[in-house]
């Protein structure tokens, strides 16, 4: 299966009724600031270059955000917060991302997610996550990257269970660095969340520090 018929399969996705209920009706109703907006409303497949060696994983889209964009970490404020430090680091040719049209590209960097679609809360279950755990398989398949990055730990996690690691000493924490049974790495941030980003517990120091890391690992592969 090539990226073209795997993301078709992503966008048609109704496997979770919680979800197709919440991205349906946010799409719908819509956020005041938003009105004008035609909500994506659907699975959001992944973004970047399809012949990247780092892959970024996120948690979820968020519901004004990717769920109203239809593109990766567009529109919120995590992605206002990861795209200049993708910029900064060379791996998107401009800080912006406002929508799909935008002209934003990456270079050497694909994005997605743990799950596909909006969750309330922004708490996909297990049972979520199981179901579109397959689409991250293959595209890691795809892709066969040599660095994977998790954003937050619900990302870290999901990369332990596809590839099987059940090593106690793999703790997630900000900056911790491991090396796959498949030779390529796997590294850890927090989550560019508001949540962390306005508290100061990701500051941007930091997540320049892990975009530099990625860099170096595929430079000295």
């Amino acid at each position: 299966m090539d990226f073209d018929s795997l993301n078709k399969e992503i966008i048609a996705c109704r496997k979770c009724p919680r979800l197709v209920q919440w991205r349906e009706e946010v799409a719908c109703t819509k956020r005041k600031a938003y009105q004008d907006w035609d909500y994506w409303g659907k699975p959001v497949p992944g973004f970047g270059d399809r012949k990247a060696r780092v892959l970024v994983v996120g948690l979820a889209p968020g519901a004004h955000g990717s769920n109203r964009t239809g593109r990766q970490f567009t529109g919120d404020g995590s992605g206002n917060f990861l795209y200049p430090a993708l910029y900064r680091a060379g791996f998107a040719n401009q800080s912006d991302s406002k929508n799909r049209d935008d002209g934003l590209t990456l270079h050497d960097m694909f994005i997605t997610a743990s799950g596909r679609c909006a969750p309330p809360n922004n708490k996909p279950t297990n049972e979520e996550l199981n179901n579109c755990q397959p689409y991250l398989e293959r595209e890691i398949e795809l892709l066969k990257p040599k660095v994977i990055v998790c954003l937050g730990r619900v990302a870290f996690e999901r990369i332990l269970r596809i590839y099987s690691i059940r090593n106690s000493k793999w703790k997630f924490a900000h900056g911790a660095l491991y090396q796959l049974p498949t030779a390529n790495w796997l590294l850890c941030s927090y989550h560019p969340s508001q949540q962390n980003t306005l508290t100061g517990k990701l500051t941007v120091s930091m997540f320049d520090a892990i975009w530099k890391k990625a860099k170096e690992l595929i430079t000295n592969e």
